[in-house]
């Protein structure tokens, strides 16, 4: 039997102490948002929980409509292309993050990444506002989306109601500003347990419901061409392709990584397949039956297309849970995309020294997150225009964070040789995404400049 020296344990022991010492050391380094919001004490399943409640959610009933510019074929593989994409993307990024973490430099947001990977000022001006705007986008969409399902759920029951949209969305923003206030990422692991449960619920509602419609008399023709010119259907296809990266797009993956307990080498990788196991089940059930039942007819959301003239060609009561399921989960959602502003605001106003919830730090984290659910809140009410969101942000700010960065960081830090498959494929990535990036911004502006003719502000729509 062999034995240890005292010495061994001495060394072994010593080393053990400063590596205490050195994270006890980094802990105090760090600022209040990293402190207070971005706690790491999460495991592998709290990942899952919040990577499926970031990427599975209400913009995934806007795939038929995308379909409506791309046809069968095209729209199916831009689905299966951006799937394989986005998570070899977001393993590539995972990689990196864990070999930083591993150096002993954690990074715990994606524009420290940008800072210490491609410089400061990528970090400062490109990485931190895109992030910054695509989530409180979300948010602005999110709250217009529940304002939107309340409205459907009151109109099924009032048929001649009179209370307007904007009312709706300030209501649905009340119940964001309850939730705005709770503390930390990680603290929403048990709603975004929930939201998992509620979205593949809506998510065979959905499907469901156009299965029936689709095999009922009430439904449409079903007529599966592409209209308009033939500008018109390059501009809608990649218009189409913005709401796609849309709907696949995150834009969090370190601040969601950042709340794992250490080590995090190989968790989020589990968490990414939990993820894309219930991505794979929810997407593409719900694009196929709701593109096969009402074809070039979808409507934005496809639960739109359950009503004809107000009349439900499904029953009331199944339109009444299934909305019902969306509002729930869309305020799970608006808390998760408020964490990165909620981040920078504590960062900015909390005191790292004083306890989380002294009245010192309570105070400022209650007005500035309240004033930051009430703008939001208010842009929503403002500009009813959930579709042109939804595309507008896919362009600018998911096909960036989401398709080029990952590999673009993964080819900096790891630097493969220019001879290896993973250099090339990585590059051929990022210069793809990057053409295709310009010119659905470009479609997305000009969809929304042409719809914006049809709207007014605070609409009822």
């Amino acid at each position: 039997m062999s034995t240890v020296s005292p010495s061994s344990v001495a060394v072994d022991g010593g080393k053990d102490i400063a590596k205490i010492h050195h994270q006890d050391e980094a802990q105090k380094e760090l600022d209040a948002g990293a402190l207070f919001v971005l706690k790491s004490k999460g495991s592998w399943l709290h990942c899952g929980y919040h990577l499926t409640n970031s990427i599975v959610c209400p913009p995934l009933l806007s795939l038929p409509y995308a379909f409506t510019f791309l046809g069968w074929e095209t729209g199916i593989l831009c689905l299966a292309i951006a799937a394989l994409v986005t998570f070899y993307s977001y393993n590539s990024i995972s990689l990196v993050l864990e070999h930083h973490a591993q150096l002993g430099h954690r990074h715990l947001r994606f524009r420290d990444m940008a800072h210490d990977i491609m410089g400061p000022n990528w970090g400062r001006y490109y990485v931190g506002p895109i992030q910054f705007m695509v989530c409180y986008g979300a948010v602005v969409g999110g709250v217009l989306l529940g304002g939107q399902c309340m409205k459907a759920i009151y109109l099924l029951s009032h048929p001649d109601g009179t209370i307007k949209l904007y009312e709706f969305v300030i209501i649905f923003g009340c119940l964001i500003l309850i939730l705005a206030q709770i503390p930390s990422f990680h603290s929403l692991r048990h709603i975004n347990m929930i939201a998992l449960a509620l979205c593949l619920t809506y998510s065979a509602c959905a499907t469901a419901g156009s299965i029936y419609v689709g095999n009922s008399s009430k439904g449409p023709n079903k007529d599966y061409s592409i209209l308009g010119d033939n500008e018109s259907r390059v501009f809608g296809m990649f218009n189409a392709i913005g709401i796609i990266a849309t709907t696949f797009g995150n834009g969090i993956i370190p601040e969601i990584q950042a709340t794992i307990a250490p080590p995090v080498k190989g968790k989020m990788f589990k968490g990414l397949c939990f993820c894309y196991a219930v991505l794979g089940v929810t997407f593409f059930s719900v694009a196929i039956s709701g593109y096969w039942a009402f074809g070039n007819q979808s409507e934005g959301l496809i639960l739109g297309n359950f009503l004809d003239d107000g009349k439900p060609l499904v029953p009331k009561w199944f339109l009444f849970m299934t909305n019902f399921l969306v509002i729930l989960q869309q305020s799970a959602i608006a808390a998760v995309y408020l964490q990165p502003t909620n981040e920078v605001l504590e960062k900015t106003f909390a005191d790292p020294l004083s306890k989380e919830f002294s009245l010192r730090n309570v105070i400022p984290r209650i007005i500035s997150r309240s004033l930051s659910v009430i703008i939001a809140t208010f842009v929503a009410a403002m500009l009813p225009f959930f579709g042109d969101i939804n595309s507008v942000l896919g362009a600018f700010g998911f096909i960036p964070l989401d398709f080029i960065l990952p590999v673009v960081f993964f080819n900096l830090t790891f630097k493969p040789s220019k001879s290896s498959p993973i250099f090339w494929l990585n590059l051929s990535i990022a210069v793809v995404f990057s053409a295709i990036g310009v010119i659905a911004a470009i479609a997305a502006a000009r969809q929304m400049g042409l719809d914006a003719k049809n709207y007014q502000l605070f609409a009822n729509v």
